[in-house]
């Protein structure tokens, strides 16, 4: 039973390990800049969108471009937070994607 004790300690010490890395992902701002820099995306590094910004002379292009652009950099803020906190929790989970020594 030593043995279980063992993998419960090391459990409870890769969740808190897991909750600082969410805790600093959340604020970790990833900035984005799509069409030149006409737009510009903040996301932090668990996913969430925290503001953007369209230049004015930028909203004088033809819609569908307009979407397109920002599509594209919604879509790429997107991928680098995923990739970002993809990068931190291998970090502790050791890229395992578990626990340690059960893979």
């Amino acid at each position: 039973m030593a043995g279980v004790g063992k993998l419960l300690k090391q459990a409870q010490k890769m969740q808190r390990q897991m909750e600082a890395v969410q805790t600093e992902l959340s604020g970790t701002i990833l900035e984005v800049s799509s069409g030149g820099g006409a737009i510009n995306v903040k996301i932090n590094g668990q996913g969430e969108f925290q503001g953007f910004k369209i230049d004015p002379e930028f909203l004088k292009e033809d819609a569908d471009f307009i979407e397109e652009t920002l599509l594209s950099a919604i879509q790429e803020a997107a991928a680098k937070a995923k990739e970002t906190s993809e990068e931190a929790m291998g970090s502790v989970t050791g890229g395992m994607g578990g626990f340690p020594g059960l893979m």
